[in-house]
């Protein structure tokens, strides 16, 4: 049966003039930032928090080229996919509002028989990232679509995914004569406000599923896992990447070198290329160590074959299956929680 495999991903400002309207959509975005308040209060509130931040972090754009890759990168996935499988794909750029007209009057025209499946460029499972898409496409596709919608909810320990970071992560040890008896392997993952795994979102648990998994491909070196890139005030789930660096000498064990490993990032952008590399590494060389910064997966060959696999896989779901239903309440007893 034909298939329609639809790539989905954050995007990424293409340009520098784009870094305003892409942060305004995401932190308008209620999965992302949850707030109690109106939506329009919430938009007002958030918009003017986006301009300030744009204006901030162009800095940090133009050091890494002026603009986010995973546009692009995206778009090139696509083609290598419909390669490698002779099915239609199309890609969904969740925060970039120009895109979406195309993607919903391509989606409009899938035929009655085709089979639609969701790859999310998310490893593990959020409410936060897959599950805003997922609602995305409830409140901005006709219901027979929806409802033909197939998700692969996440592939956090799937041998394919694991296989390619661990070809991709020996490969980088190997190119820079990195000795693995003298590193640390310090997996960074993007973060996530506490709250959110407090009211049931599994990201936090298929994180440390994927690092577990990872790094016992590496049992001479030693590793941990820590989370970056937390915004506002909120308690975010921890370790924090930024606190493990300043204080590496406890945990490197007097190996000599320590590798960035992105686990919850399949394609370098902003977080990788410029929080890693000029945030989290001049900190680690300051204590007298060696700093490195493993690739993401990106345009990998191997990855690339990883994906076609996993989309093979027969476990899906159903697009109402990732959306979460914020007017549940939960309580909490646990004195730490």
């Amino acid at each position: 049966m034909k298939k329609t495999i639809i790539l989905a991903n954050f995007g990424g400002p293409r340009h520098l003039q784009e870094i305003q309207p892409f942060l305004t959509e995401l932190l308008s975005d209620k999965e992302v930032v949850r707030t109690q308040l109106p939506q329009i209060l919430h938009n007002f509130i958030f918009k003017r928090v986006a301009k300030k931040r744009a204006r901030r972090v162009a800095k940090d754009y133009e050091l890494i080229g002026g603009k986010s890759p995973i546009y692009e990168d995206t778009e090139k996935l696509r083609f290598l996919i419909e390669e490698k499988t002779n099915h239609r794909v199309l890609t969904f750029h969740r925060y970039l509002p120009s895109t979406h007209k195309f993607f919903i009057d391509a989606v409009n025209q899938i035929q009655e028989e085709e089979q639609i499946l969701v790859f999310p460029l998310f490893p593990q499972f959020s409410y936060a990232t897959s599950g805003s898409i997922a609602l995305f496409f409830k409140r901005h596709l006709c219901r027979h679509i929806v409802n033909k919608l197939r998700w692969i909810k996440s592939y956090a320990a799937h041998f394919a995914f694991v296989e390619s970071s661990v070809a991709c992560i020996s490969e980088f040890l190997k190119k820079h004569e990195i000795d693995e008896e003298e590193t640390l392997l310090f997996f960074s993952a993007h973060g996530v406000p506490k709250k959110f795994i407090c009211t049931g979102d599994i990201y936090q648990s298929e994180c440390e599923l994927s690092y577990k998994k990872i790094a016992e491909a590496f049992p001479k070196s030693s590793s941990l896992l820590a989370y970056q890139s937390q915004f506002g005030k909120q308690i975010w789930i921890k370790p924090y990447t930024a606190e493990v660096c300043a204080g590496i000498s406890s945990h490197q064990q007097k190996r000599k070198n320590v590798v960035f490993i992105p686990i919850s990032f399949t394609s370098d952008h902003v977080e990788t290329l410029f929080e890693i590399e000029y945030q989290y590494l001049p900190v680690i060389r300051e204590q007298g160590l060696n700093a490195f910064r493993c690739p993401a997966l990106n345009l990998r060959p191997d990855w690339i074959d990883g994906i076609v696999k996993i989309l093979e896989e027969p476990n899906v779901l159903g697009n109402q299956m990732l959306i979460r239903h914020p007017k549940e309440v939960y309580c909490c007893t646990r004195e730490n929680c």
